[in-house]
């Protein structure tokens, strides 16, 4: 019989480790030992975690004995080496020049190129321990990965849009970003965690909302004029109107905009500059610099993905509440969200394949 003395911190660190220990083999030695400190026979013990050799129940006891909770957690079995290991460097080049899309793909082209034909399952964990991951591609528009434009696009960022946020962080001068959604109602199909597939019904899709927006890049308030027709130059022009009229006339306005045809014509020009307004237009594909894209999805992903809204009017009632609260009520997310932090696709990788 083994003797063995535990000190009641002993036993509280070994009934922690066989619940939280990540490996599965260091957590059954911590069961054993700490059913031992609970006075339970070996006979027991061996039963209740199903070791039916006496020899690695002592094994585990000894090993506590001379080195304690640290010994406990050597792994001495390191398993047989991978013959997928040997093909490492050649596959990492491979999927790096063309990444599958799916580990059945991955799982063809390892056995075309290695002749090791693997599960899935094998095939998942090779890849991860490559340091390969299972993302969702993202997208940029074409023409931002060309030098030129990225030169443009860099010198704007400096020249005119970080001199003026630099102003509005002072409180000489107010910096809008502007843009407008269009939300159709019909279902936003989502991820839920559900213990069956899970539907969503759909109205016809006929009917959207529209929704000129302007967020103000330091106090993250939203302004928005709306209809369910179009966006066209005239309530642009409305909305300019409305924008003035909400601040003090003393402080200077930039709006900044894309280049969408009913924002950069003659009337609306013509409007903003009656109004002592200053339109900032972006440099042509840098929807990246434009802060209420990434307040249109906030909207999408908190009201619409995965809701099923039965009328129109409950639709638009939600989603025209969320924006004008968003600002007090996700005042966090929004800091965080809408902040200074402006992409730059100069060292993305892009998929060429």
């Amino acid at each position: 019989m083994i003797n063995i003395e535990f000190s009641p911190e002993e036993v509280d660190a070994l009934e922690y480790e066989r619940y939280h220990h990540p490996h599965p083999k260091v957590q059954r030695k911590m069961e054993v030992v700490y059913l031992k400190s609970q006075g339970l026979s070996h006979q027991e013990i061996r039963r209740l975690c199903r070791i039916k050799s006496k020899t690695t129940l002592v094994t585990y006891l000894k090993q506590y004995q001379t080195g304690g909770i640290d010994h406990l957690k050597q792994v001495d079995y390191q398993g047989r080496p991978s013959q997928l290991g040997e093909h490492a460097a050649s596959l990492e080049e491979l999927f790096n020049q063309k990444p599958p899309r799916s580990s059945a793909e991955a799982q063809d082209r390892i056995k075309r190129v290695t002749g090791l034909q693997r599960s899935p399952t094998q095939i998942r964990e090779f890849m991860k321990r490559l340091g390969l991951r299972y993302r969702k591609v993202g997208h940029v528009p074409a023409k931002a990965t060309d030098p030129t434009h990225q030169a443009k696009q860099a010198a704007f960022k400096t020249e005119q849009l970080e001199p003026r946020l630099a102003e509005a962080e002072t409180g000489r001068r107010v910096v809008l970003f502007m843009d407008a959604a269009h939300f159709v109602h019909q279902a936003f199909l989502g991820l839920v965690w559900c213990f069956t597939r899970l539907f969503v019904p759909s109205p016809s899709g006929r009917k959207r909302f529209n929704v000129l927006g302007a967020v103000d890049a330091v106090s993250k308030e939203i302004l928005t004029f709306t209809n369910e027709t179009y966006i066209n130059s005239e309530v642009v022009c409305l909305f300019l109107l409305q924008i003035a009229q909400h601040y003090d006339p003393q402080i200077p306005i930039t709006i900044v905009l894309d280049n969408a045809r009913y924002q950069k014509c003659y009337l609306v020009q013509s409007c903003a500059a009656a109004l002592n307004i200053e339109l900032l237009y972006l440099p042509a594909y840098s929807p990246q610099f434009n802060l209420i894209e990434r307040l249109w999805r906030f909207v999408k992903k908190e009201c619409l993905y995965s809701v099923y809204y039965p009328t129109f009017t409950e639709f638009k009632a939600t989603i025209d509440s969320f924006i004008h609260t968003a600002h007090i009520k996700h005042q966090e997310e929004l800091k965080t969200l809408l902040s200074w932090n402006f992409q730059s696709f100069e060292k993305v990788q892009i998929l060429t394949v």
